[in-house]
């Protein structure tokens, strides 16, 4: 399946039990592991555990592998590995916590990058 169908896949899965701020990031430039990631929010443990199952069954339903699937326990996070794409479908709290779209979505590295450039700053003014 080509990774637009997949990525298509995924989030009609996710819409179809009501999964909000759904956020499809292209990961092709920054990492070999996998083309895309696929971040949503589910307002309960419950809810949670039901968008990543839906997207697991859609995608077995396809055709196409599932890797693994993580964190269907808690149901706070619950990452569903379908190997060019990684799905991850979490509570708020907890994606406001981990910011995962600041990492791939290349805010993250921009940050770190100041950080570490007024550290090498402080260290230089030091010296």
């Amino acid at each position: 399946m080509k990774l637009a169908q997949l990525e298509k896949l995924v989030v009609d899965a996710l819409e179809d039990i009501k999964g909000r701020d759904i956020e499809v990031i292209n990961t092709t430039k920054l990492t070999s592991l996998f083309d895309a990631i696929v971040v949503a929010s589910g307002d309960s443990n419950r809810q949670v555990k039901s968008l990543a199952r839906n997207v697991h069954d859609k995608a077995r339903e396809a055709g196409v592998d599932v890797l693994s699937c993580e964190g269907e326990e808690a149901g706070e996070w619950v990452l569903v590995d379908l190997g060019d794409i990684v799905v991850h479908v979490m509570q708020p709290a907890i994606r406001s916590y981990y910011r995962l779209e600041e990492l791939w979505g290349g805010k993250g590295p921009e940050r770190v990058r100041r950080a570490s450039a007024a550290t090498k700053e402080a260290a230089a003014g030091e010296g």
